[in-house]
């Protein structure tokens, strides 16, 4: 585990922001890896990270899980993820990726004007079943849970809820993508050994975070959770084109 440092700022950083707005913690551990790091020994070591993350949030906000959310969702991730190694073969994955990007922006910018009143629209139930579908499909073909975020925005009222629900269904797809990574053979020795040292670090950034947001007005809280949906759809875009 070269750069040790290196590692450990980019835990605190991501889990500090997990714990804050519940997302968005891969694509932070991941943008700053990037820099020092293949992707093939970033990604297992975060999510044998993230897995206890999403215990932890989803535990700490278990009075608002809402079943009809989190558990429909939680089965479009799986499902998502089974013709996934079949559509990898026959699509252009960048391509892809830059489309979600694009949706992503789109919504978290309608998702804003709406908390600032600025637009006034009323919810339609075919949009959210087709945004679900398509967070479903994005997060288990690629692991992306951007469009996982706009979803249950949408569908939540307060972040304590946000973070329950979206926590419950990473919990899925974190089990079912150890279980495959381990097949593979992608998690290894060194993996569990790296993610053991950091886990001390993940926690401290996790808790730190999450203090923070106890002290964030509830309304700010969720602006910067559009802030930040809308920042990981434009690093989508910006890192496929």
């Amino acid at each position: 585990m070269d750069d040790i440092w290196f590692w450990i700022v980019a835990t605190v950083a991501a889990y500090y922001i997990k714990g804050l707005c519940g997302f968005a913690n891969t694509l932070v551990f991941t943008s700053i890896m990037a820099f020092g790091a293949n992707n093939v020994n970033i990604s297992p070591v975060e999510l044998v990270l993230g897995f206890p993350s999403n215990l932890v949030l989803t535990f700490k906000n278990r009075k608002k899980l809402n079943h009809k959310v989190w558990i429909p969702l939680a089965i479009l991730v799986l499902v998502g993820s089974v013709p996934g190694a079949l559509m990898l073969k026959n699509i252009d994955v960048t391509k892809v990726k830059i489309f979600f990007g694009i949706v992503v922006v789109l919504l978290g910018i309608e998702m804003l004007l709406r908390e600032k009143e600025v637009l006034k629209v009323r919810e339609s139930y075919f949009i959210l079943m087709v945004i679900g579908i398509m967070s479903g499909v994005l997060c288990g073909l690629f692991g992306v849970g951007a469009l996982l975020a706009a979803y249950v925005g949408r569908v939540t009222k307060s972040s304590d809820e946000f973070k329950a629900n979206i926590s419950a269904v990473f919990i899925v797809d974190n089990i079912f993508r150890m279980i495959l990574y381990s097949i593979l053979g992608i998690i290894s020795f060194s993996t569990l050994k790296s993610s053991a040292i950091l886990m001390p670090i993940m926690l401290l950034g996790l808790f730190a975070g999450i203090k923070s947001s106890q002290i964030l007005d509830e309304k700010k809280a969720r602006h910067l959770v559009i802030v930040l949906l809308i920042i990981s759809g434009i690093s989508m875009v910006i890192l496929n084109i």
